[in-house]
């Protein structure tokens, strides 16, 4: 394919967005971090292209300061327009700049995960004059078009498609060859006239179906906070705080919380679903310090409509939730000002009846999980307390001081003590978990998994010594097996600890629970890849740990014990998080668990030193890699 050019359309007065867009022009609304226009680029700079042409009006310098931080910023052309040519228009006062190649125009306030390349690709190949990237969107479908894939005509109103013909919507996206600029008149124009008149000039203006692609206008409100709260999601993320943010003093949150660059944030200051533009203040002000639903400026506020925006559904009140590793899926159901979650279960799911169980277990001894509400087992269906959107990672994304983050850690400690003494004590209660054991084979399943889905299908890399290898990991799950076992959480990590009030916590996907080694548990937690802790935060939850276990036990604690169980649980436990990710991603699709393998490799880098004697060839396979 020849190289193109690029022309982005950014020159619109985002009407419908003000107030916001008399302080930010439309293409650099931040979307996590990031410009619109600068995602735009990003995107279309995929292509194989020759440079970049941009008109602009509203607010056009700040444009052009962003300009200058820009990576591209010699591949790029300004078009000043006095007044607002609309899309023909635009194109045609930029002729000059397009008539000597192939040219995709992109508007500015459209974010895709649109594959450019293949519409590209098709273009090259189809003969049309011009192909324009189209889906099913009813609201917008106005693009009357044949079996052949060919536009008829354009309708001034959305609609469903009827007979032969089908109706579908312009994304914002299309590819021109250079002739197609002929039929631009000067001035102001539309380019829908001029593809018309393509057409009547026997001309082919043909399309790519691109349905099913993600799609978003970024054009309203409720439309812009659906994205960025859209790119949380593919983000597997529910809080976004900018790196200029240094603290998050007393500061709760709930939904999804977007928080930019350079906000100010006053004491006690609540956020549920918000996004704080760059420059925002909120909480300073005598005013309330709950905010809820809304996109906050530094010196207004404007509301979004809730449903519209977080995907209820109209019929059933029901909306998806969660971003984690699991097969299951999670309804928030809203009746009223009260609210549950409903758990929805592939058939035969082996860990149903375990869920049901342990969540009654671990109630009756006041482990903080949950409360089951309703359960439906023909359905395999379970209704839940909500635990709200903000797991201790997304707590802890909203940087806290010292004593704040111990504080909270302490709570989760707490609870973490239950389950390794009450439950433990009591197990005779609780059929399922009695006779549940992480033992040998599991931790060799750790070490397999670890080789197969990192090793061979993240890093593509044979191991060389396997038998060796194979040695060393009988050795160690040898070693784990070995350590004095209580009843383990077996996944203690940062996603599964939810923080609902204040400093409340609810436990979450405990049905994995085994009786194994305590250290595995504070090694998931205080060793997690998701956050990182400060070494001395580190020792001081760990003695507070092990006072609380002291307190709990009859018998007395055997700290030095457990000390020494820590690194083998360590290797294992972070083996098998690299193995996780690597199977996440690669095999069901979420690719933003990748983020996550620098640290958990750092972790077992760090592990592997004090046993690097014990385990040669183990210690020269992870320094490797």
């Amino acid at each position: 394919m020849k190289k193109l050019n690029i022309f982005v359309l950014a020159a619109g007065l985002g009407e419908r967005l003000r107030p916001i867009t008399d302080h930010i022009p439309k293409p650099l609304l931040p979307v996590i971090g990031k410009p619109a226009l600068q995602h735009v680029i990003d995107n279309v700079t995929t292509l194989p292209f020759n440079k970049v042409g941009i008109n602009l009006h509203h607010k056009k310098e700040d444009i052009e300061a962003w300009y200058e931080s820009s990576s591209l910023k010699e591949k790029i052309t300004f078009f000043d327009e006095e007044i607002i040519l609309d899309t023909g228009g635009a194109l045609k006062n930029a002729e000059g700049f397009l008539k000597d190649s192939p040219f995709i125009v992109h508007n500015s306030d459209v974010l895709s995960d649109i594959n450019l390349n293949e519409v590209y690709k098709y273009h090259c190949s189809s003969g049309n004059l011009v192909t324009l990237a189209v889906h099913d969107y009813p609201k917008f479908n106005s693009l009357n078009i044949d079996q052949k894939g060919l536009l008829r005509d354009v309708r001034r109103t959305g609609g469903r498609s009827s007979g032969s013909n089908r109706l579908l919507a312009f994304t914002g996206i299309a590819i021109y060859e250079a002739e197609f600029l002929e039929f631009l008149p000067d001035g102001i124009s539309s380019v829908v006239d001029a593809w018309l008149d393509a057409l009547k000039a026997g001309k082919k203006v043909g399309t790519f179906n691109v349905s099913g692609c993600y799609w978003s206008d970024i054009g309203t409100p409720s439309a812009y906070a659906s994205a960025v709260f859209d790119a949380l999601k593919a983000d597997g993320e529910n809080v976004y705080v900018h790196p200029s943010i240094n603290t998050c003093e007393n500061l709760e949150i709930h939904g999804f919380v977007v928080i930019e660059g350079d906000c100010v944030l006053g004491k006690d200051v609540s956020l549920r679903n918000c996004i704080l533009l760059p420059g925002s203040r909120a909480g300073e002000s005598d005013e309330s310090s709950l905010h809820e639903n809304c996109i906050i400026g530094n010196d207004y506020i404007v509301d979004f409509d809730e449903a519209a925006v977080t995907g209820v559904s109209a019929d059933d009140g029901r909306c998806l939730i969660g971003t984690g590793g699991s097969d299951r899926k999670y309804y928030r159901i809203n009746e009223g000002s009260k609210s549950s979650v409903l758990m929805q279960c592939r058939e035969d799911d082996t860990d149903f009846e375990r869920h049901m169980e342990y969540t009654k277990y671990f109630r009756k001894l006041s482990v903080p999980v949950p409360e089951l509400i309703n359960e439906w087992s023909d359905k395999w269906q379970a209704e839940f307390e909500d635990a709200g959107d903000v797991s201790l990672y997304s707590y802890l994304n909203c940087p806290r001081e010292g004593a704040e983050l111990e504080k909270i850690y302490r709570t989760v400690l707490d609870a973490l003590v239950l389950i390794h003494t009450r439950a433990a004590e009591n197990i005779g209660e609780c059929m399922l978990l009695k006779d549940r054991t992480f033992d040998y084979d599991h931790f060799r399943w750790e070490t397999e998994y670890f080789s197969e889905c990192y090793l061979r299908d993240i890093r593509q890399m044979g191991v060389a010594n396997r038998t060796d290898l194979g040695n060393e990991f009988h050795l160690l799950a040898l070693k784990a097996d070995s350590f004095p076992k209580t009843v383990i959480h077996r996944d203690f990590q940062s996603q599964n600890i939810m923080v609902i009030k204040g400093q409340e916590i609810k436990i979450i996907d405990f049905q994995g629970a085994r009786q194994g080694p305590p250290a595995y548990d504070i090694a998931s937690l205080l060793w997690d890849p998701y956050v990182r802790l400060e070494e001395s935060i580190r020792n001081n939850l760990l003695d507070y740990y092990t006072d609380k276990m002291d307190e709990m036990t009859a018998e007395g604690f055997n700290r030095k014990g457990f000390m020494e169980s820590i690194v083998p649980c360590r290797l294992q436990r972070h083996m098998q998080a690299l193995g996780a990710y690597g199977f996440l991603s690669r095999v069901k699709g979420k690719k933003y668990f990748l983020k996550y393998i620098p640290e958990g490799l750092r972790l077992l880098k760090e592990d592997i030193l004090p046993a690097k004697d014990e385990y040669p060839g183990l210690y020269k396979l992870i320094n490797s890699l």
